[in-house]
């Protein structure tokens, strides 16, 4: 990130005048502006409430002004009780409870397969068309995001969500009524349209919605809502048939639908359309416990008037930016280092996360277990992979907080290999006779999701909006995701024929073995490290450097080394923080 550091700032509302003027660091980055504060501030003066306000007025970096009137700066005066965040909590809660219906599609295909592999299943499909079965999901998520975004700016993310529910409905009550593949497929599709109209429109609702202490926490929850869907699915398919199932899954659609309901509009974007009085009531609903420091004005009036600031600036910004933005403009940018070097070495590594197996045995789990030999019941196996994954993706939130993102997708994919090493060993033991440990590849496989889930799984999604500059971060963020789903749709499509290629399970197994292997060297080699580095310093590394391995990364000055020393220049002046970019 970029630190943008102010020497005696405070916000000019009459509410807060009377309190402090603060001392504070503002951190500029693609999510959004977060404000970091410290400790030394003192009682506010008018004189120094003034010297502060003209500062603020006669400032010429916009994006100083912008960040300066963010939402995010009022965060000093929420309350740490969970009462006075609890509306928040049950917004994220209900609005990203689309998420569910989204695992149980991912995971559905396992269950369908399954059963229609069976010798009394009225229908009867083949390999190739199983492999469209799964991977059909995957190919309509790029555009049908493109038109998510059309939506939700244009209806608002709640409606957006709302309107998701008709694709889902029609999609699986299609799948339910199927009396061929060719119709379970195209229901298929439009369940993928729904989950990519209703979960984006969900995240994007909790980043405009959450104080940054909490927004990282309740992000979490729909990564934790799509493992409860795929543990939902693998449970479900124990018990139904999967026509039952599918009419059950409509359930997990329409429920989140009527739930968005109760909670209001994300109030930026009602500011942003002019919609001042529904913004209002929103923050009210929002901060309806927050108390503000002063009498004059609520918690949700200050909240208002930042917001309303903000947008102005975002606005007049986007008009001084319009004809910076074309097609030659997006050429050029990637046409330098910076823009070309990112999207390689993501493309890389999409490709290892992918044909490591990760996706494999997530949609065709079931399958995938039944053709290891083990012992233990597919769907029992996939029910404990599930809540496996469930458990992981809640510890991943404090791992990826703390640990270094090279270091952790290096010893992941390692582990990964020798996971799939392992279970490949057992399979053909299994497949030989000469073993009765049959247990041992789902073991196998549970420690494979287990070492997934800290580095190759969640972190290249982590590294597209950290590894592109700031001119093309959106472009480049949409490139490489359309990039890691045609990734993803290749391997879940190439499946069955990899497993006939290399003869079997168990050398299939060794195939995801070898991958997981040259992730973990492919990291090594071409990976920057950016656990907590400026994403100026990351775009200057790109003008130079291409391969990590034996780089001096002394230059890359993290954060919290910048803030320390910050706070030393305080100390060495009295208290006053010197201004750097």
């Amino acid at each position: 990130m970029v630190n943008l550091v102010t020497d005696l700032l405070v916000v000019g509302y009459p509410a807060l005048k009377h309190f402090y003027v603060l001392t504070f660091a503002l951190n500029r980055d693609t999510s959004g502006i977060e404000v970091c504060y410290y400790e030394n501030h003192k009682p506010a003066t008018d004189n120094s409430i003034d010297a502060a306000e003209e500062k603020f007025k006669d400032t010429k970096d916009e994006g100083l002004r912008v960040m300066i009137a963010s939402c995010h700066s009022l965060s000093k005066y929420e309350g740490k009780s969970l009462k006075n965040v609890l509306p928040q909590i049950l917004a994220s809660l209900l609005a990203a409870s689309f998420h569910i219906g989204n695992g149980i599609s991912l995971a559905y295909s396992a269950v369908l397969i399954s059963q229609l592999a069976e010798p009394d299943s009225p229908i009867k499909s083949t390999k190739i068309q199983n492999s469209w079965m799964a991977s059909v999901l995957i190919v309509v998520i790029p555009p049908a995001s493109i038109f998510s975004g059309i939506i939700m700016d244009n209806l608002g993310r709640l409606n957006c969500i709302k309107i998701a529910g008709i694709p889902g409905v029609v999609g699986w009550s299609m799948i339910a009524l199927a009396n061929n593949v060719t119709t379970i497929i195209i229901g298929r599709l439009l369940v993928g349209i729904s989950s990519a109209w209703g979960t984006s429109p969900g995240i994007v609702y909790i980043t405009e919605i959450a104080s940054s202490n909490l927004r990282m926490s309740l992000m979490a929850i729909a990564p934790a809502y799509v493992s409860l869907g795929m543990v939902l699915t693998y449970l479900g398919g124990w018990y139904l048939h999967w026509r039952t199932l599918a009419w059950v899954c409509n359930v997990f659609i329409i429920v989140p639908c009527l739930v968005c309901i109760i909670i209001h509009e994300s109030p930026s974007w009602l500011i942003l359309k002019g919609k001042y009085e529904q913004a209002k009531k929103s923050l009210e609903w929002i901060h309806k416990y927050q108390k503000p420091p002063g009498e004059q004005e609520t918690f949700a009036d200050l909240q208002y008037k930042i917001l309303h600031e903000e947008q102005q600036k975002k606005k007049e910004e986007q008009e001084k930016q319009k004809n910076q933005k074309g097609v030659k403009f997006i050429i050029q940018e990637f046409l330098k280092p910076t823009g070309w070097k990112p999207l390689v070495i993501l493309t890389g590594l999409f490709f290892f996360q992918h044909f490591s197996g990760i996706y494999i045995t997530m949609f065709y789990s079931i399958s995938f277990i039944q053709e290891a030999g083990s012992s233990i019941n597919g769907y029992l196996a996939s029910i404990l992979i599930g809540v496996v994954r469930l458990i992981m993706s809640m510890m991943s939130i404090y791992i990826l907080k703390r640990f270094h993102r090279r270091s952790l997708i290096f010893i992941s994919s390692g582990l990964m290999a020798l996971s799939m090493f392992i279970a490949g060993l057992w399979t053909m033991w299994i497949q030989e006779g000469t073993t009765n440990l049959k247990w041992i590849p789902v073991a196998a496989l549970l420690f494979y999701v287990v070492a997934s889930t800290v580095g190759l799984l969640p972190i290249p999604n982590m590294l597209i909006a950290e590894l592109f500059p700031l001119e093309i971060r959106g472009i480049g963020y949409s490139i490489s995701y359309s990039l890691c789903c045609i990734l993803m749709f290749i391997a879940l499509q190439s499946y069955y024929g990899m497993s006939d290629f290399f003869g079997g399970a168990s050398n299939l197994q060794w195939f995801f073995a070898i991958v997981c292997l040259g992730g973990a060297v492919y990291s090594y080699i071409f990976l920057p490290e950016t656990f907590g580095m400026k994403l100026a310093d990351i775009t200057d590394y790109f003008k130079t450097q291409f391969v990590y391995i034996g780089h001096s990364h002394k230059k890359m000055g993290t954060e919290s080394e910048a803030q320390e020393k910050m706070l030393k220049d305080s100390a060495n002046n009295n208290g006053k923080i010197p201004q750097t970019v």
